[in-house]
């Protein structure tokens, strides 16, 4: 069952500093402290000891094998010298200590037990393995065998060390740095569990992002623990000492364990915490604590170079990512600068030929009025066909100018549609009256084909919109086609469409075919830019604004429908379609029974 990590109570994570201080304690053979001198210690908390188990002292795990010293005491008489742990409220001091028998008058007891501890500084590596020899360790009761194998483990402590201290000082990654401490550790100590937690100060919590554990026991990777709640882990982060707290475990055949949680830091500032959990019933010896302190230096040192190097490297991706961007946005503003170029020649381009376009027609009615002033008309029926000339002038130079507005419009988002069902046989017939005697002045042939149905189609649009852009399309047809002739024609096509969140029953695809120049495929891309005319010399020789597509386009999208032109080639004719949203759908006609007019 999987252990919890519980704290020690928060009364007792006040730290204190003890050097070169002395211990001297005094408890009956059941291990009540009937008296305590700790000269260094804070009075209150020397106090707190008073008539309370020695295990205040030594904690839950390594009060056992100091029991059966006192019993051994007890038994032949003999003192017992041995190194151990003392605790000071949470945190681990290490001592030399001596354990007597002591007579003390006018108690219930005759026979009392007093120990005496000195701090434990281990300062010379290469004297290791001697100290480890004169440690109580190898004293230690057969049930404390595993003790006696840490000497076996620990016994080149220095080499160990160094060893461990440089493989982390070898990489600068991080989850490296991290894994080999907690192996390093786990393997050292003969480690139940040891973790790497690293410590966000911003979010003031702790993230297990390394563990090395004994198979028996629930994987701890990826949790996060609130500093808030632990309140071991907030105790060594603000101390910067180790910090030891008893647990019992979950499963009652198994003893209680002992867990030391010590902060790893850089320049006096903490970065993670180290969790290393003792097997049961296994008491932390003051070597083991020094040499995982020892390493935590090293460790906090390596993490902050690791963790600057990680910032420098994002950082330089960062920049690296931004100079991109950079050049990416350089790139597309050097093609916005070729656009705007482009568009300022094509609108220059356009002014020319529209002022040019513009000047033709009011030059015809200046011209032809001047006639009329001036008396130079012959006969009335001359004068009367000079105010028919300038007439006609002037309704070329309306629509030259209506053409300019609409677009002014359409650029500026501002054309606004009302649509409405209206009648495709009124429509063709309008049209017809119009562009017929266009085409039979110019020797050209003009057919127009409606679908053979049995009621009335009906279309969704506007018709004044409609009617202009078949004007445009015949118009354009007609001017470009020297011989044979234009043929419109319209298809039902019954597949529904959406439209202005409505589901229509289909469209009408209107085609306008000619045998005219046509255009060259390179050029076709250009016919429905603005201000664009796919040839200032063509322009020039038929004359127009070139704005009759563009505006189409325009008109057709705003009603649901498409534009289409399609152009083998110059010399080879071309056709342009469109569709136009279907009001209802038409009863269809048998195919023997279609009618065309011509």
């Amino acid at each position: 069952m999987r252990s919890q990590l519980i704290v020690d109570p928060e009364a007792m994570a006040v730290p204190a500093t003890i050097n070169n201080s002395s211990l001297q304690v005094v408890h009956d053979p059941d291990g009540l402290i009937v008296s305590i001198n700790w000269p260094h210690a804070i009075q209150d908390e020397t106090q707190h000891y008073l008539h309370e188990s020695i295990s205040q002292l030594f904690g839950r795990v390594a009060t056992t094998p100091y029991m059966q010293r006192v019993e051994q005491v007890l038994a032949d008489g003999q003192p017992q010298t041995f190194q151990c742990v003392v605790r000071r409220g949470p945190h681990p001091v290490g001592m030399d200590f001596t354990l007597n028998l002591e007579e003390l008058p006018n108690q219930p007891h005759h026979k009392y037990l007093k120990g005496e501890g000195s701090i434990l500084t281990v300062t010379d590596a290469a004297n290791m393995p001697q100290q480890l020899n004169t440690m109580g360790i190898v004293a230690e009761p057969p049930s404390n065998n595993a003790q006696a194998g840490l000497l076996a483990n620990i016994s080149n402590y220095h080499g160990v060390l160094t060893n461990i201290a440089s493989n982390i000082r070898k990489t600068l990654e991080l989850k490296t740095i991290w894994q080999q401490t907690v192996d390093g550790l786990g393997n050292l100590l003969d480690l139940h569990r040891c973790l790497v937690c690293d410590y966000s100060v911003a979010m003031q919590t702790l993230n297990v992002v390394a563990e090395f554990q004994q198979p028996e026991l629930a994987p701890c990777l990826g949790q996060t623990f609130e500093l808030a709640n632990k309140a071991d882990f907030r105790c060594t982060i603000n101390t910067l000492k180790p910090v030891l707290s008893d647990f019992e475990r979950e499963d009652n055949d198994a003893g209680p364990y002992t867990v030391l949680t010590i902060a790893t830091c850089y320049r006096d500032e903490p970065n993670s915490v180290l969790l290393l959990q003792m097997p049961p019933d296994r008491p932390w010896h003051p070597l083991e604590i020094e040499l995982v302190n020892e390493l935590t230096d090293q460790v906090g040192t390596a993490i902050a170079h690791a963790k600057l190097f990680e910032a420098s490297r994002t950082l330089a991706d960062d920049l690296q990512q931004a100079n991109a961007k950079l050049t990416d946005k350089n790139d597309e503003l050097e093609e916005a600068r070729r656009y705007a170029e482009e568009a300022s020649r094509l609108k220059s381009e356009f002014l020319a030929n529209t002022s040019h376009e513009l000047r033709t027609p009011l030059n015809g009615m200046i011209g032809f009025l001047r006639l009329v002033l001036d008396g130079m008309a012959d006969d009335p029926e001359e004068q009367e066909e000079f105010i028919e000339e300038a007439h006609k002038s002037a309704l070329h130079l309306l629509n030259l100018i209506n053409d300019v507005l609409d677009i002014a419009k359409i650029e500026a988002g501002k054309m606004e549609i009302d649509l409405t069902a209206i009648s495709l046989q009124e429509l063709f017939s309008d049209v017809e009256n119009f562009t017929r005697p266009q085409a039979e002045q110019r020797g050209l042939y003009f057919n127009m084909k409606m679908p053979a149905t049995l009621d009335e189609i009906k279309l969704y649009g506007n018709y004044q919109r409609v009617l202009q852009v078949l004007l445009n399309l015949i118009g354009n047809a007609i001017k470009f086609t020297p011989e044979g002739g234009v043929t419109i024609s319209a298809e039902v096509k019954t597949q529904s469409v959406r439209f202005q969140g409505r589901v229509w029953p289909g469209h009408i695809k209107i085609s306008v075919e000619d045998t005219g120049i046509g255009v060259s495929l390179e050029k076709q891309n250009r016919l429905f830019q603005t201000f664009s005319q796919v040839d200032g010399e063509r322009t020039r020789q038929y004359g127009g604004t070139g704005l009759g597509l563009a505006i189409s386009q325009r008109l057709i999208e705003a009603m649901g429908g498409k534009v289409q032109f399609i152009s083998m080639g110059e010399g080879l004719g071309s056709t342009v379609t469109f569709t136009a949203i279907l009001y209802q759908e038409p009863v269809i006609m048998a195919e023997s029974e279609g009618k065309q007019s011509a």
